[in-house]
């Protein structure tokens, strides 16, 4: 028996020395999954993706509810561009990045990498993907352990992966901390030696180390310096050029946003409202939520600091994700909020190519419930926080989208009239043939109602 274990024993790092020895593309463990996606086609593709996290309570801990984390969106990420994901805290970003890196187990709903379906792979199976898909965790001071040095953390996905860099690992090492803007001599400090921008840097290095296809990045400028925000940036920009990278990138920083990322998805108590290209979600969006947010980014502009400001101020706060709201879930906090947006969930639908919106009634847009018109009692609350100027600029807006869509629509009617067919004709000729029998059916019914009102003025009289 003895024998036995030690066989057993030993025979589990024989197996990770000959998946490391082996050549590449031989073993799981070096192992791609499929081919690489060429630039412009889809990388990340999500479907429906759900995260509940249970609520029990009692002796028997039966569960009572649930938080809504992620409650069901749909996004694609294509080769070589950077998605950007904004939003207030607790709307579930952070919890979809985790998601799509498969570090949280989703509820529902389906994850595509590269095609191949990713959605309920085990540790073994996910363990050849983790080469391709790496994350930048929020938290540098939780996301580094404190018993290890920054050398063997970011030569740690060399030995889990059994990769041996060109010149070593060690020189790999030191390579990225300087590629990061870190000292190669911090090789041998331990994480407790280091600022909080700095250990975020220290997370950068680790999640670029196997040179990854899709980078995730929760974020990752938050915890550094103004000063150094730019740098790390352009650092991320010069890295996806030459590695060809694809980010994710989750921030509160819209202006940041606006400057790494090729399209925007705003998400709003575990739904995606809006998601758009960079140029059109910041020159025209549509969604009132997203309008709010675009409010609240300051112009670094001197010549505007005594301007009035015409800040969106939002009703309240967030509602809770265990008890959302019924409908679509920004009509509690929503201007423009009537009774189809208490009861009807608004779809995303595309309204403008490559732009894509969850509103019935959206900004600079045609209405699409121009019937409802009557405003909420919440929505008359919130318009009072909203400055008067915004409201007209946003009723003209709408109105001059919707008039310029009925002109289109009134110039494309004649043209499909011009050419008349036999069967319009035919259609005229029986539709004037019907007209006298019409006529006759009407004189009938005035000749049979003669009588009764010749009986009515006797009776009158």
């Amino acid at each position: 028996m003895s024998e036995n274990a030690e066989d057993k024993a030993g025979s589990i790092p024989a197996q990770s020395d000959g998946a490391e020895a082996g050549p590449a593309g031989e073993t799981s463990g070096t192992a791609t999954l499929t081919k690489d996606a060429a630039p412009g086609e889809i990388l990340l593709k999500v479907t429906g993706l759900q995260k509940h996290f249970p609520i029990k309570k009692g002796l028997f801990q039966r569960q009572v509810g649930a938080v809504r984390a992620v409650d069901g969106i749909d996004f694609e990420v294509r080769s070589g561009e950077t998605l950007g994901v904004v939003g207030e805290s607790g709307c579930g970003k952070s919890t979809m990045g985790r998601l799509i890196t498969r570090l949280l187990e989703p509820t529902a709903g389906a994850i595509e990498f590269e095609g191949k379906d990713i959605t309920h792979l085990g540790v073994s199976g996910m363990r050849p993907m983790r080469r391709d898909v790496q994350m930048i965790f929020q938290d540098p001071y939780s996301s580094l352990n404190p018993r290890h040095t920054i050398g063997t953390i970011v030569g740690a996905p060399f030995r889990l992966q059994g990769v041996e860099p060109e010149g070593g690992v060690k020189k790999e090492v030191q390579r990225l901390l300087s590629v990061v803007g870190l000292n190669p001599e911090h090789y041998n400090r331990y994480p407790h030696e280091f600022s909080g921008g700095q250990r975020q840097r220290i997370g950068i290095a680790r999640a670029l180390a196997l040179k990854p296809k899709l980078v995730v990045a929760d974020e990752p400028v938050s915890a550094l310096d103004v000063s150094i925000q730019a740098q790390v940036v352009n650092l991320m920009d010069d890295l996806q050029e030459e590695l060809g990278l694809t980010y994710v990138i989750i921030a509160h920083d819209l202006s940041v946003v606006r400057h790494v990322s090729d399209r925007i998805a705003v998400m709003y108590l575990g739904k995606i409202v809006e998601l758009a290209d960079r140029e059109s979600l910041y020159k025209a969006p549509m969604h009132p939520y997203t309008k709010a947010l675009m409010s609240a980014v300051p112009i670094p502009d001197p010549a505007r600091k005594n301007a009035k400001s015409e800040r969106i101020l939002l009703k309240g706060d967030v509602p809770s994700p265990i008890s959302p709201p019924s409908g679509c879930r920004f009509h509690t906090r929503c201007w423009k909020a009537t009774e189809i947006c208490r009861t009807t969930e608004p779809a995303l639908l595309e309204l403008r190519p490559g732009q894509r919106v969850a509103c019935h009634h959206p900004e600079n847009f045609e209405d699409q419930a121009p019937q409802d018109t009557v405003l909420l009692t919440a929505a008359k609350e919130a318009a009072e926080l909203v400055a008067d100027e915004v409201l007209a600029e946003s009723a003209e807006t709408s109105a001059a989208v919707a008039a310029e869509l009925a002109e289109e629509a009134a110039a494309e009617e004649p043209a499909s009239e011009e050419p008349a067919s036999e069967e319009t004709a035919s259609e005229e000729v029986a539709a004037s043939e019907e007209t006298p029998s019409e006529e006759a059916a009407s004189a009938e019914t005035a000749e049979a109602s003669a009588p009764e009102s010749g009986s009515q003025e006797s009776t009158d009289k």
